[in-house]
């Protein structure tokens, strides 16, 4: 027999897909590892002399609306 949880959880899923939605998963890296911000480290370094990175960079400050930024 489902818990009333499963039940509640079960037609709001229901009502989600009726509405034209799936779920989707995502599986995104873990911040909370020992090992991530040396990983960002080592890519970023990677990237320093990277002229299509320098390329993207300055496109990507030009194309910014900072205004009103501080």
């Amino acid at each position: 027999m489902r818990s009333d949880n499963a039940k509640r959880v079960k037609k709001h899923r229901d009502e989600l897909r009726a509405n034209g939605l799936r779920p989707v998963q995502i599986w995104v890296p873990d911040t909370r590892q020992a090992t991530f911000s040396e990983e960002c480290k080592r890519q970023s370094l990677l990237l320093r002399s990277d002229s299509q990175e320098a390329q993207t960079l300055t496109w990507l400050e030009q194309a910014a609306d900072t205004e009103g930024w501080k």
